[in-house]
């Protein structure tokens, strides 16, 4: 039976994730150069009466749990 190539398959890894890197910046660049913000599709946000795009906010402050 053949051995795994571990360094193959650790290699080819680090290709793919390099090619997404490229490809996540590039698309960022894109949208700085065309003056738009890509939204998080998993953030909370609300839209308002002209379909705007609104943060969530909350009124209540954050409570932190005392140190022990």
């Amino acid at each position: 039976m053949a051995k795994p190539n571990y360094n193959f398959a650790k290699r080819q890894r680090d290709l793919a994730k390099e090619q997404k890197k490229e490809e996540k910046l590039a698309r960022k660049k894109a949208a700085a150069e065309e003056g738009t913000v890509e939204l998080d599709p998993n953030a909370d946000i609300e839209a308002d009466e002209d379909g705007e795009a609104v943060a969530e906010s909350s009124d209540t402050p954050e409570v932190k749990a005392p140190d022990a």
